[in-house]
């Protein structure tokens, strides 16, 4: 099947679009020549604005859509719109709405349940009992005749009890996140007094590993469960700001050596 790579310019003879000649709400660019349509939040973006924008928010671990568009000061708009209007303003190609609702729908897939590849069959396997690292693949079980399950921290066939949150059999079976954070070298966080902490840390509501880059704020956001938490003791923004402003050292946990469990 040939890929549509798309016009990358709205057809003008579309009665369901609304077009507009004035400036780009994403880019600010104001070029007169540039026809721009009306999203459903009432700011004006080109199908390139667009695409960019929306492809920067899939780097960054989100699938939902938002208008960056500023209102107020630095407030900005922050109206959903819905993929169908993002893909019809867009004017995305094959290729491009392939990659987009691919990659959404294994985001909106992870947010809402714990999945990995099964070892033997390569098939995606749900892991239900999160306080259980002994994992049954169906597949498998089903073309082996048997039962085949395997560890969610090593990803080698079951070894010993069925039901361990620890590790399996294996005297080696480590978690690799946790190995991370171990292992992970210090950061200086040069907008909060130059403080010094493990450059990863879990997330500690969903226990998403993530990495400070060293500047803004010592808070941050997980793309994974959208809670926002300080990235030096660990508590979330709501209880250490209050007392600790963003830019203030509080206390600095020590290396974490267990992943959180998400409690949803």
């Amino acid at each position: 099947m040939q890929d549509n790579q798309g016009s990358g310019q709205y057809d003008v003879n579309d009665a369901t679009l609304k077009f507009v000649r004035r400036r780009d709400d994403i880019t600010l660019d104001d070029d007169p020549n540039i026809l721009r349509a009306e999203m459903s939040c009432g700011h004006a973006v080109s199908p390139e604005s667009l695409t960019a924008w929306c492809r920067s928010l899939l780097d960054q671990g989100q699938y939902k859509f938002s208008c960056p568009a500023i209102t107020h000061g630095t407030e900005k708009c922050n109206a959903e719109w819905p993929y169908l209007e993002v893909r019809k303003l867009a004017v995305l190609s094959d290729s491009e709405q392939a990659h987009f609702e691919e990659n959404m729908a294994l985001m909106a897939a992870s947010e809402y349940c714990e999945f990995k590849s099964c070892p033997s069959c390569g098939s995606y396997v749900e892991r239900e009992d999160l306080t259980n690292l002994c994992v049954k693949c169906t597949i498998c079980t089903s073309v082996k005749k048997k039962t085949y399950q395997f560890c969610w921290q090593c990803m080698r066939e079951w070894e010993g009890a069925a039901a361990n949150f620890l590790r399996c059999g294996y005297e080696d079976c480590v978690n690799p996140d946790v190995d991370k954070l171990t292992k992970c070298t210090d950061t200086r966080l040069s907008y909060v007094n130059n403080v010094e902490c493990p450059a990863i840390r879990a997330c500690p509501t969903c226990g998403l590993l993530l990495e400070h880059n060293g500047f803004a704020c010592k808070n941050l956001m997980c793309k994974r469960c959208k809670v926002e938490f300080c990235f030096l003791c660990l508590k979330l923004k709501s209880v250490c700001n209050p007392i600790h402003g963003p830019y203030t050292v509080c206390s600095v946990a020590p290396r974490q050596t267990e992943i959180p469990i998400w409690r949803r």
